[in-house]
């Protein structure tokens, strides 16, 4: 049990919410279908999940082999504001890199299980969305293509929690696909890209020295990161507004609109980020719940974890209110 426990915990559960909140909500609009199946939606959820947790841990194990993850204390103490704590179970000794690669394969298993029994009642469908999801996971930060190291990381997390994960998860639970989930997918893989790209964008510095080339990185320039940032952050809500214009959405999916000041919220932060990047914020109720929030402070990562945070809760309420819409206006 206290092993379970560990490589739960090293797998980052605390990102789980942009791969879980999706899947839901792909449950939850494919729920009125004459298809629907409870036990082969949550066959689909668990196996999101699982593959998740093991692509968490894959990222880890490639990351380490590739450059070490002391690298953020060496950047530290060169002067560098960086986040620490990345593979501290391997810096620490707790654990080596034999054990973190068998843990990333029972987790992978794991998937493979659920994934094996919706694709026995739901068709080779099924195997294709988890085919393309499996090597483009992988082949994130694994060799030959280690695509987050070229620019590509953002875009893939968004196709991959977005759009490919609802899709699949939404035939797996109902047998087809709509419009709907398709229009839907799309405002969501943005937020789940937007989770990342905040990310590399405070992590600028420090991928940047080791040579990871982040989209921040890429761009190389400020202005630039902020313009393609107002894209993703707020393109999702005008995607919706269209649905809605056109006909192909409920008015009642407008009430997605009230997550609109977490999303002004969120980018105010990040351009006070780029322009005084010691400037000190502390959470208000519209960014949504931040635990623990004295703890953050203490360990100096605050400037991090209240943007960091902000964009994981837009995408967590942006989901949310679509469940409940589709749950009790269908």
């Amino acid at each position: 049990m206290n092993k379970i426990k560990f490589w739960f915990k090293n797998a980052r559960p605390t990102a789980l919410p942009q791969s879980m909140f999706p899947s839901i909500l792909a449950v939850c609009l494919a729920v009125s279908s004459a298809g629907f199946s409870w036990w082969l939606a949550c066959c689909a959820v668990l196996g999101v999940v699982a593959a998740h947790l093991s692509l968490n841990l894959f990222d880890d194990y490639y990351d380490y082999i590739k450059k070490k993850s002391d690298y953020r204390d060496d950047l530290v103490h060169e002067g560098f504001r960086a986040r620490i704590g990345k593979c501290t179970y391997l810096t620490s000794g707790e654990a080596n890199l034999k054990q973190l690669l068998a843990a990333c394969l029972i987790f992978a298993t794991i998937a493979l299980f659920f994934g094996s029994i919706v694709f026995y009642y739901r068709g080779i469908f099924v195997f294709y969305i988890a085919a393309i999801t499996a090597v483009l996971g992988l082949f994130y930060s694994a060799p030959p293509l280690r695509l987050s190291y070229h620019g590509f990381g953002e875009l893939l997390i968004g196709l991959i929690f977005g759009p490919l994960n609802m899709l699949g998860t939404y035939y797996a639970a109902c047998g087809e696909i709509n419009p709907t989930i398709i229009l839907i997918s799309i405002p969501v893989g943005l937020l789940v890209m937007n989770i990342v790209y905040v990310h590399s964008i405070l992590d600028f510095i420090p991928d940047k020295k080791i040579g990871k080339r982040t989209l921040a990185v890429l761009m190389n320039n400020t202005t630039a990161m902020l313009v393609v940032l107002f894209f993703v952050v707020f393109v999702p809500f005008a995607l919706i507004a269209y649905g809605i214009i056109a006909g192909h959405l409920s008015i009642y999916y407008s009430f997605v609109f009230f997550t609109l000041p977490m999303a002004i919220s969120l980018f105010y932060l990040m351009v006070e980020f780029v322009k005084n990047p010691g400037k000190k914020f502390s959470p208000s109720f519209w960014m949504g719940p931040m635990n623990n929030w004295k703890a953050i402070e203490k360990y100096g990562i605050d400037w991090f974890m209240i943007r960091w945070l902000s964009a994981r809760n837009l995408l967590s309420f942006f989901c949310i209110i679509i469940m409940l819409v589709s749950i009790i206006y269908t």
